[in-house]
């Protein structure tokens, strides 16, 4: 009996990113300041740490410059077992970088360059989109559909895994930036009507709704697109799942907060490792909640992404949690 099982658990694609963060809170981008890094990150890469580090089979499509932090960021990708085969090195542009710093209140503030770095040049040949189309799950980051040659690139990919029997997972990440051009405005609504698992926030929600109440917007959602599954992330109070017929709550684990850059993108990454792995909703939940929490106790985007082992024991040491 020839094995059919596809190649990958999970396909991911979009910006990489060095990511320099503010050592100080209330520390401002007006003024001489100290700041840590540089850390590999990007919303998918961070999605696709945390999914490789629970055991799933992830390939990445990206590109980064020919320097320093480019091999920075193959290097961490590759020590993940994150399959990097697409992920290119561009001579002509740098690295992707971001700035972030912490506001008095928490809030971040972002510097970006990425409109002229390596981040925004996606492209896969045939060979390369028939590859990474071999996937369970393909999952979508609403960060990554900032150019027209990563929107292109993931239409592609989005039209071949599902053609192929594979899930699209979408976690919009609504910025009002990325929503004032309407090129990404369309993408992003484009993948909420085409994707299978929507991984909403809070805010999310409150976007697509435009005044509409939260349950509305939820049920309307279920009713009307493709979507079978909708998970609502809402941080510090955990998150919900809806399916036909099916509400589950979990709740959020209490940990010290040093970081919280990256917690909804691993939130992400395990929840559909866990279900690619088999698990059921409740636990892959959990898991997810877990992952989430982690995340906030480390310095650095990606530096909080956890192992199942980890995860297992952090979710043993506070209880049950539905």
């Amino acid at each position: 009996m020839v094995d059919t099982a596809p190649t990958f658990d999970i396909v991911t694609a979009g910006e990489l990113l060095a990511e320099f963060v503010a050592e100080r809170r209330g520390q401002r981008f007006t003024e001489a300041g100290r700041f840590l890094g540089p850390f590999p990150s990007g919303a998918p890469a961070i999605f696709a740490s945390q999914a490789a580090r629970m055991g799933a089979r992830v390939a990445y499509a990206g590109c980064v410059g020919a320097d320093g932090f480019g091999e920075l960021i193959r290097e961490r990708l590759t020590a993940d077992g994150i399959d990097i085969g697409a992920v290119v090195c561009d001579p002509e542009r740098p690295t992707g970088t971001a700035f972030v710093r912490y506001r008095d209140d928490g809030e971040r503030d972002f510097v970006f360059n990425l409109a002229h770095s390596a981040a925004a040049r996606l492209a896969l040949d045939e060979a390369g989109l028939a590859r990474l189309a071999d996937t369970r799950y393909l999952h979508v980051m609403g960060s990554s559909l900032t150019s027209p040659a990563a929107i292109a690139l993931i239409d592609a990919l989005v039209a071949r895994v599902q053609a192929r029997g594979g899930q699209v997972s979408f976690d919009p990440n609504i910025r009002p930036e990325l929503m004032r051009d309407p090129v990404s405005r369309e993408a992003v609504l484009r993948r909420v009507d085409d994707c299978d698992i929507f991984l909403p926030s809070e805010a999310d929600i409150a976007w697509l709704g435009q005044g509409e109440a939260e349950a509305d917007t939820v049920a309307r959602l279920l009713a009307t697109k493709r979507l079978s599954l909708l998970v609502l992330k809402r941080a510090e109070r955990g998150s919900e799942a809806f399916r036909a017929g099916e509400h589950q709550r979990v709740g959020a684990f209490k940990v010290t907060e040093r970081d919280p850059t990256g917690a909804g993108d691993c939130f992400g990454g395990a929840l559909i490792a866990a279900l690619a792995g088999g698990e059921p909703l409740a636990r892959a939940l959990t898991l997810a909640s877990a992952a989430g929490a982690h995340a906030v106790t480390r310095i650095g985007p990606m530096e909080g992404a956890s192992d199942r082992a980890t995860l297992d024991a952090l979710i043993a040491s506070h209880g049950d949690l539905t």
